[in-house]
């Protein structure tokens, strides 16, 4: 399946809608007020299906991830000269991007579950999601993170 994820123009919080291919809404993501960044989930129906919650004073950047009120894992990203990676605690998920940072790869038990690649020329962050339906939700988180990862280097670097 294709989803497509579109930060929003104006938004106090970091907020996203994410489209399936028929350009319905999919998941909403808002962010929430909070220590680090929070990002809260939803269906098309508005109910609450994750959290991704950033962890601070840590070295590298690194989120939990919940689905429900259970944590199951986390992100964090990897220190690494060239291209990104990034080390996921569950369900034996790798991800790798490109020098330029803009295209990765999900893998599961080394099979690519999705791919991940940032569209250019657009006024917000917009990337292309081509991810197994199943795995939606997990590569979605995986991808807020990496946008969150890469916002924060972004402005460090301003």
């Amino acid at each position: 399946m294709k989803l497509v994820f579109k930060q929003k123009i104006f938004s106090w919080f970091d907020s996203y809608d994410i489209y399936d291919e028929n350009d319905n809404i999919y998941f909403i993501v808002k962010g929430q007020l909070s220590w680090g960044h929070l990002f809260k989930i939803y269906n098309s129906y508005n109910e609450e299906v994750g959290i991704l919650k950033q962890k601070i004073f840590t070295f590298l950047p690194k989120y939990e991830i919940y689905t429900g009120n259970e944590k199951i894992g986390e992100i964090q990203k990897e220190f690494t000269f060239f291209k990104p990676k990034f080390h996921i605690t569950f369900g034996n998920y790798t991800v790798e991007g490109n020098f330029i940072e803009w295209n990765y790869e999900v893998k599961k038990d080394e099979k690519i579950i999705a791919t991940i690649s940032k569209e250019i020329f657009h006024l917000t962050d917009t990337y292309i999601i081509n991810v197994e339906e199943n795995e939606a939700l997990i590569v979605l988180m995986i991808v807020l993170a990496i946008d969150s990862i890469k916002d924060h280097k972004n402005r460090d670097n301003d």
